[in-house]
């Protein structure tokens, strides 16, 4: 099967609508059969357990030379996978679920991406893929009967364990569209209903974005309108302290997809497509700061 193929079948296991008298579900009994679903979770860790499956559909077709090319950050294939295996695991260890590949030292997702990418040097693609797989199947499968607003701490940050799920979710994402842009396959956008929280999570995000960025929002607001599948209308307080938003300083009208890898530090802020209004300084700040928390 076409690994493009494959990924638009995980786009239709993820939609929950199914058109009378379709076909879909004798398709999707065919695909199932031929390739791993997404793990059984909680509704809202869905959105995380299609993007691994994702990523899974479009590692399964990868051949030996695909494993060994550079995707990002100077990472083989191989390497970002065990990234993402390194990330998963300390959000793992953070909410009790089990942590696989070597034990456990460093707790930054640095140190521990450095510690699972040594480890898995030493093993084949194959298995690297597999242990992933693993570590997020084990992730998913913990948080099914977790409540998401179960405080979690992963890099010295507490926050519910639902918005560092769709931090992982929104990487993971990303790391999958550059590994497909290296192997010159299009990827099919997650299906609006997975869309949506993760543009929600980006919006809430501006605040720290402005503030690590070292530009004071305090006292502003932000309407973000997200146009697309997915998208919707956001009333953003600038300051993180502020309690609640005021009127609208400044207006911001972009893509979707866009603007989640704009924040995924996947665009260039200064010639970001987006029709800007009210005050267009505020506007162009929010903007330059908004991939201020991307990493790798």
């Amino acid at each position: 099967m076409d690994p493009v193929e494959r990924l638009y079948l995980d786009a239709m296991m993820e939609d929950p609508q199914v058109p009378a008298r379709s076909l879909r579900p004798q398709l999707l009994a065919g695909a199932r059969a031929r390739r791993r679903p997404a793990a059984p979770t909680a509704a809202w860790a869905q959105p995380y357990a299609g993007r691994v499956a994702a990523m899974d559909a479009l590692l399964t077709s990868a051949v030996d030379d695909d494993w060994s090319r550079v995707i990002v950050e100077g990472w083989t294939l191989q390497e970002l996978v065990a990234h993402l295996a390194a990330k998963d695991g300390l959000l793992a260890a953070a909410v009790g679920a089990p942590v696989l590949g070597p034990p456990l030292g460093a707790t930054d997702s640095m140190g521990r991406t450095s510690d699972v990418q040594a480890y898995e040097r030493a093993r084949s693609p194959e298995q690297t893929r597999r242990d992933w797989r693993a570590q997020a199947d084990a992730l998913c499968r913990h948080l099914a009967d977790l409540p998401p607003t179960t405080p979690a701490t992963m890099d010295g940050m507490e926050v519910p364990v639902r918005d560092h799920l769709l931090a992982r979710c929104l990487e993971t994402w990303i790391h999958t569209a550059d590994a497909a842009r290296t192997a010159r396959l299009r990827l099919p956008d997650p299906v609006p209903d997975h869309i949506h929280p993760t543009a929600d999570l980006c919006a809430r995000l501006l605040p720290w974005t402005m503030l690590l960025s070292g530009m004071d929002g305090s006292g502003r607001t932000l309407h973000l309108t997200l146009t697309g599948a997915g998208g919707g209308e956001w009333q953003v307080p600038l300051g993180v302290e502020d309690a609640r938003p005021g009127t609208p300083d400044a207006h911001i009208t972009a893509d979707v997809v866009a603007f989640c890898f704009l924040l995924g530090g996947r665009g260039e802020p200064a010639e970001f497509p987006a029709e800007l209004a009210g005050d267009l300084a505020l506007a162009r700040d929010v903007l330059t700061a908004a991939p201020a928390l991307s990493g790798p």
